[in-house]
């Protein structure tokens, strides 16, 4: 077991021994107070929505406090509850991969390169970003939101996604690479054009 997952079974030890003692309304009390405002912010990071995000926190909840009783221990608890959430996130983002693409055809062109003349605002800028991140892939998309937007280190993201800290590198790694090229595409590569202070 890494450093991560011991250091997240050793925060959750309480709560592993509440269950253990039968109290599971006191273990999911505790669970709540520990995890509610992270689950929320998983589902910020995935659905890209807020009021997306609260109804799939909410279930993501419900499901976790149904699912109490069969935890077994074999992962830890914080990525145990991850892993609920993700899923439900994803069933989310599946049932509305329909109307994403509407959105990404909105998203494609205000991405485009800025015509002659002034440069845009710090903020657009920004937002020309953030849009071309949404057009990435999913499974790139969701480490860079977590990564960069939502400032979660690498083991972090490993433990939010269920996966290896390699793996979150290696996906960080294509998911920069991915955006590199959309950017050359769109004319947007120009170092200086990313700076805050451009003219």
């Amino acid at each position: 077991m890494h450093a991560a997952a011991s250091e997240g079974a050793s925060q959750d030890r309480d709560i592993v021994e509440l269950l253990h003692a039968g109290a599971r309304e006191r273990a999911f009390e505790t669970l709540l107070g520990r995890y509610e405002g992270k689950v929320y912010r998983l589902c910020c990071a995935l659905l890209r929505d807020r009021s997306e995000a609260e109804d799939a926190a909410q279930e993501s909840l419900v499901r976790i406090w149904k699912a109490l009783a069969r935890y077994d221990g074999r992962a830890a608890l914080s990525s145990w509850i991850y892993a609920i959430t993700r899923n439900r996130c994803l069933t989310a983002l599946q049932r509305r991969r329909l109307g994403s693409l509407d959105v990404l055809d909105g998203a494609s062109q205000t991405a485009e390169a800025p015509e002659a003349g002034a440069t845009p605002s710090w903020d657009a800028r920004k937002q020309q970003l953030r849009d071309l991140v949404e057009l990435l892939p999913e499974r790139l998309r969701r480490v860079l939101l977590l990564y960069y937007y939502e400032e979660r280190s690498v083991s972090e993201v490993a433990c939010m996604l269920g996966c290896a800290e390699g793996t979150v590198k290696t996906t960080l790694f294509r998911g920069r690479a991915a955006l590199s090229e959309l950017l050359r595409r769109r004319g947007l590569d120009d170092p200086t054009y990313w700076r805050e202070d451009a003219p």
